[in-house]
């Protein structure tokens, strides 16, 4: 059965820092590129973060550049999104996903997780 579990998240202080995992089962990871998407109450899925499979090229959102780090293990058949300088906004609903096309589309993206809850708050 193909499956992506996302782990990690929580409630954290302005400021403060998570690493968010995706962990595939049911399949391969290193063919697939892998987006993170959020979503808050009452607004669209963001498209965060995205890594290729290829040659592991990474995309930012402007809302997250130079404060989230994603990476990937492939051995571990786990992607890793490091969230550093949290922000209120940041708080959401965080989805992984995988597919052929690094993009922070949804819509390009065949297997989805069921989300973590990441809350920013003091």
């Amino acid at each position: 059965q193909v499956q992506l579990v996302e782990s990690g998240g929580g409630l954290v202080q302005p400021g403060g820092s998570l690493r968010l995992s995706c962990a595939a089962s049911g399949f391969t990871l290193d063919y697939y590129a892998i987006g993170w998407f959020r979503q808050a109450p009452g607004k669209e899925r963001e498209g965060v973060s995205c890594i290729s499979s290829s040659d592991g090229s990474t995309y930012y959102a402007d809302s997250v550049k130079g404060r989230f780090t994603i990476s990937r293990d492939n051995a571990k058949n786990t992607v890793y999104l490091q969230m550093n300088s949290l922000k209120p906004e940041d708080t959401a609903v965080y989805y992984c996903a995988a597919g052929l096309l690094a993009t922070i589309f949804p819509t390009e993206y065949d297997y989805w997780g069921q989300g973590t809850q990441v809350t920013v708050s003091s």
